[in-house]
């Protein structure tokens, strides 16, 4: 394996780790935001609680 494509090879597994990470916190930000079953309304609903 040549210099060139060892290199390219490390690049393109940065990008993706990079690309990984991005996408497991833009999930977790997802899944914390939509993950608050309180505030969300009802048939029977009351005020919001102050935490919403």
């Amino acid at each position: 394996m040549t210099a060139a494509v060892q290199r390219r090879l490390a690049i393109t597994g940065a990008f993706l780790a990079i690309g990984l990470f991005i996408a497991a916190n833009a999930h977790l930000i997802t899944v914390a935001l939509n993950s608050q079953p309180d505030c969300t309304l009802s048939e029977r609903a009351a005020a919001a609680k102050p935490a919403c």
